[in-house]
């Protein structure tokens, strides 16, 4: 099933997308005779999505596909929500990436770090390169939907507390990571430095993840791709290893690590495709 969140009426709201159709939630509740929430995070912290999922996957599907709904071409998106809890993030996650970062292979444990709300984006909206730092580099990732409230999870467990996969860009500030890499974080964290969405599509859709290929593209090239498989760091590894250190909640987001950054200037389009999914795209401006 696909989860999105759409421009509509002034609103961010939350809507099913069925082949080329997109139905509001409102809608949805009509067929269905149930009184979902309207908008994507409120249905992950409610524990409304499994719900949703059942009825979509025994009947939903097929009465949707009989249904007039908006076209997708003509919706605008919106990030699939504003304000997750956290946003935890991955670095260096395929072996090549992490030699061309450090020029050695990675420690035991994975890099972390975690990104603010604001600086969350959605599909079409632009990636503001501010001026402490012209130089940003921007990466396609997959990224993992948590779906319930979780600790101390075991990898074999990984699918049961996920909601789902997202594509998502990540940016870091080139010239301030480099001054010393003790400043990742802030490097991470400025506004638009994280776009996500435009589809959220549920963990039972995926049968053999490990084949997923992701690619970062930049103004219709790709520069990097690589399939899951090769990641150090497996998506149920990296959900277990959070969980170890903090609570997971329901919307949480975490990003999985990259194939490969670019630079990126003014003008530019920056682009994440994953194998199943829409493509996620963002313009480049200046910092106003």
């Amino acid at each position: 099933m696909k989860l999105a969140t759409i421009r509509h009426n002034g609103e961010e709201i939350a809507a099913l997308i069925e082949g080329d159709g997109v139905f509001l939630m409102n809608q949805v509740n009509e067929l269905s005779g149930n009184q979902w929430s309207e908008k994507s995070l409120p249905l992950l912290q409610n524990g409304e999505l499994s719900e949703l999922t059942t009825w979509y996957n025994s009947e939903g599907k097929q009465k949707l596909q009989k249904q007039n709904g908006l076209a997708v071409k003509e919706v605008l998106f919106a990030p699939l929500f504003r304000t997750p809890e956290k946003v935890l993030g991955v670095g260096m996650n395929y072996l090549e990436k992490a030699l061309e970062l450090s020029g050695k292979p990675p420690e035991v444990e994975p890099v972390v770090f975690m990104k603010p709300n604001s600086s969350l984006i959605g599909q079409g909206e632009a990636i503001e390169i501010p001026s402490q730092s012209p130089n940003v580099a921007g990466e396609a990732e997959l990224a993992i939907i948590i779906g319930q409230t979780c600790e101390n999870v075991e990898e074999a467990d990984f699918h049961n507390v996920i909601a789902g996969f997202t594509t998502s860009l990540d940016m870091t500030a080139k010239d301030i990571q480099n001054q010393n890499p003790v400043y990742l974080q802030r490097a991470k964290s400025f506004n638009t430095f994280c776009s996500f969405g435009p589809y959220l599509i549920t963990a039972d859709e995926f049968s053999d993840l490990a084949s997923i290929k992701v690619e970062t593209v930049l103004n219709g090239d790709v520069c990097h791709g690589n399939i899951i498989a090769n990641m150090m760091y497996q998506p149920a590894f990296i959900v277990s290893f959070f969980s170890k250190i903090m609570t997971l909640q329901p919307g949480d987001v975490i990003l999985t690590g990259t194939p490969g950054s670019v630079l990126i200037r003014e003008g530019d389009t920056l682009e994440c495709r994953v194998s199943g999914f829409s493509s996620l795209t963002n313009t480049v401006k200046k910092r106003p």
